[in-house]
């Protein structure tokens, strides 16, 4: 599980980083809460309405969308669709086109010059404001040209309206909003429905939770008065309400929305549970240990919030290409606009030229084009168990050359079990494993810890034992379903005087070699079987070094452990290359090593002393269940625990990184033929865009990059 009791300041992990204690505990001494509180509904709402974009959208202080929502934009966009109706209907030009005329009464006329303007006055305000914040903030964008386009036309037409020669422009106008208008609603409901997983996780948080009271009485309170301490019920089927310990009962548990795990985890006194996961069919009753901002559920949500609002390169890049592309489309539109009357063309002409430029350069896709596909991407990680906590780091995942793994806790389990048996001929692996786990039952050595955990997870019979002792540094003995059994090391051997059988010796000396502890099962004067005690394996891990290799990356490993030890694990999983033996203090050195040889690196790890060499690293990942420090440290944080999930993220950087190129070309790359074409350079072959092609030919690239953003949804991690 994540540990998310506050995520801590980076700066506060360097104090601690001097010091080499791997222990969950050495990073708790100095943790503080988060500064924000986890959103709850009513903030989510509340936000939904004075706020149509969250923080990503933000241009160093700049939100072009500020006070408006998604609610706003499509009402104010059906409105305007219902009043364009009667200025096209009523349009001299439209019946002239279309053959057909309009019922005509005293003062229809003017029915397009009134419908056009409540729909610049209702409609274009939004432009209008939007371009004054812009103008403040010196950053002139997507309003801007909007709101210039707009205006001209408006003011255009009206002057042809009251009497100035030429041809007004109130159905292009009254389209050109709607349309706009269309493109916005698209715009920010795609990255609502991106930005879902937020609201999403919220909403997995129960509003209500019933406290136990003395006497076994309970009574139902606000989540958020509970505290640490407080008991609660959580009865079948029901959210669990807070971080706790499960003090009694017996259920299992779907923390899927959390860690990513499919199958339910089976709970019972004694075990963790996460606020937000759902009850299976028992009753648990649960001791409250973190509550609101502390619990996991708020730390994973703070992590999705601070990653769709970093920054990326790509970002940095779209926003400097908007910003250009407005100053071009303003400097086309004046060009078109002299040189058309330098060409001797009428004012209405030249006009109408003008405001189709400025309209089809809007770089609104532009706009689009990064946010959204920063939003998709960091919901689809969140989902598959990788949150993101800065964006240029998993940007540079697609460019990884190695991936260094910390071997405790990352590549291994950071516990002791048997690794390999081998035996004699009377006695098979299972029965051995299970005889001795019998006689350590009673033991509280990691030695003893290591078979019965060895033994439970292979699901063998385990047989209660009699007469259990310790034989002082030599092992212990006990007396199991009748046979007087010993376990322990090579010294408990030369005590009995006893030697074993020859593949058992051969097995042992293989054993010691690779740094392994040997248990031995004896039996009278027999050694029936010996035990590999090591740190094992996780078995994912054969799986996530084949996976980067398929990727051509290659793999590396970082260990305090011995060299023997070190190179055994590097042969079973096939890693390309060893760092033995290092202090904790030299690990971000064997970090600058790789890359003083031009490598880009990537850094797993879990504990405190992994904090400096996830720093150095060019991407930083934290495993999810280490501490809070390696969390903070790390760009991208594996909730699962699984080693298998890194591959994941380079994947996801480079489907990423491709979506965003993509983006990036169609939106900005039409407009070197556009704007030309909107500028009339082919006016003499009688091809003209008229402004609400225009319009609808710049909405249409909105479209398609949103539509090409959410194609990132179907990505195989």
């Amino acid at each position: 599980m994540i540990t998310m009791r506050g995520i801590m300041n980076r700066s506060n992990h360097d104090e601690q980083t001097r010091h080499g204690d791997r222990s969950p505990g050495s990073a708790s001494g100095n943790r503080k809460k988060p500064d924000h509180a986890v959103h709850s509904r009513q903030s989510e709402n509340e936000s939904d309405k004075s706020s149509g974009h969250s923080g990503h959208e933000q241009h160093e202080g700049h939100d072009k969308h500020a006070g408006h929502s998604v609610e706003m934009f499509r009402t104010r966009f059906v409105v305007c669709l219902i009043l364009t109706i009667p200025a096209l209907i009523w349009e001299p030009m439209l019946q002239d086109w279309f053959g057909y005329q309009a019922p005509e009464f005293p003062g229809s006329d003017l029915i397009p010059a009134i419908f056009g303007t409540i729909v610049f006055i209702y409609g274009g305000t939004v432009f209008l404001k939007g371009a004054v914040r812009e103008l403040a903030d010196r950053v002139p964008g997507m309003m801007t040209l909007i709101a210039l386009a707009i205006s001209v036309a408006f003011i255009y037409s009206a002057a042809v309206t009251l009497g100035f020669e030429g041809h007004a422009l109130w159905w292009e106008l009254s389209t050109l909003v709607t349309i706009m208008l269309l493109g916005h609603w698209i715009e920010m409901r795609s990255i609502f429905q991106a930005q879902g997983a937020l609201k999403e996780l919220a909403k997995l948080l129960p509003d209500m939770a019933e406290r136990i009271l003395e006497g076994d009485r309970t009574e139902e309170v606000p989540v958020d008065q509970l505290r640490e301490g407080d008991r609660v019920m959580v009865r079948p089927g029901g959210s669990i309400p807070v971080d706790g310990v499960v003090e009694e009962g017996k259920s299992a548990v779907n923390e899927a929305m959390i860690t990513g795990e499919s199958n339910p985890v089976d709970k019972q006194p004694g075990d963790k549970v996460i606020a937000g996961t759902i009850n299976g069919q028992g009753s648990l009753r649960v001791e409250v240990v973190e509550t609101g901002d502390e619990t996991a559920l708020a730390g994973i949500m703070k992590l999705v919030e601070e990653a769709q609002g970093s920054r990326s390169k790509s970002q940095d890049l779209a926003d400097r290409a908007a910003f250009f592309l407005t100053l071009v489309a303003i400097a086309a539109g004046a060009l078109t606009f002299a040189g058309w009357l330098a060409f001797g063309r009428s004012l209405d002409f030249t006009i109408t030229r003008t405001v189709t430029v400025l309209v089809i350069a809007c770089p609104h896709a532009l706009g689009l084009a990064i946010p959204l596909v920063i939003a998709i991407s960091t919901t689809l990680g969140a989902r598959n168990g990788l949150l993101v906590r800065d964006r240029r780091g998993l940007e540079e995942a697609r460019n990884i050359d190695v991936v260094i793994f910390d071997k405790t806790g990352t590549l291994t389990l950071g516990e002791h079990r048997v690794v390999e048996t081998a035996v004699g001929s009377e006695i098979d692996e299972n029965e051995a494993l299970g005889l001795a786990a019998a006689v350590e039952h009673d033991s509280e050595h990691p030695i003893a810890r290591a078979l019965l955990n060895s033994a439970r997870e292979m699901e063998l019979e385990v047989s209660g034992a009699k007469d259990f002792k310790a034989i002082p540094g030599r092992g212990v003995q006990a007396t199991v379903a009748g046979r007087e059994l010993k376990v322990g090391g090579p010294a408990l051997l030369s005590e009995l005087q006893i030697d074993p059988p020859d593949t058992v010796q051969k097995a042992a000396d293989e054993f010691s070699k690779r740094g392994q502890a040997a248990v031995y099962l004896v039996e009278g004067d027999r050694v029936l079987a010996v035990f590999a005690i090591a740190d094992a394996i996780r078995p994912e891990s054969f799986e996530a070094v084949k996976r980067l290799h398929e990727k051509n990356i290659a793999v590396a490993m970082l260990t305090g452990d011995s060299q023997a030890v070190a190179d055994s694990v590097a042969r079973e999983l096939g890693i390309d290359t060893v760092f033995a033996e290092v202090l904790p203090e030299d690990k971000a050195e064997k970090v600058k090593s790789l890359q003083r040889e031009n490598k880009r690196v990537a850094m797993v790890g879990d504990g405190v002393n992994d904090a400096p060499a996830l720093v150095t690293a060019d991407i930083g990942i934290a495993i999810g269940a280490g501490t809070d420090v390696a969390v903070e440290a790390g760009d991208v944080v594996l909730v699962r625990s699984d080693p298998r999930d890194v591959a994941r993220i380079v994947a996801l950087s480079r489907a990423t990184y491709s979506k965003m190129v993509q983006n990036l070309w169609w939106a900005a790359g039409y407009n070197i033929v556009a704007i030309p074409l909107a500028a009339g350079v082919l006016a003499w072959a009688g091809i003209l865009l008229a402004p609400a092609v225009g319009a609808i030919l710049m909405s249409a690239s909105t479209v398609i990059v949103a539509i090409n953003a959410q194609l990132l949804r179907r990505v195989a991690l």
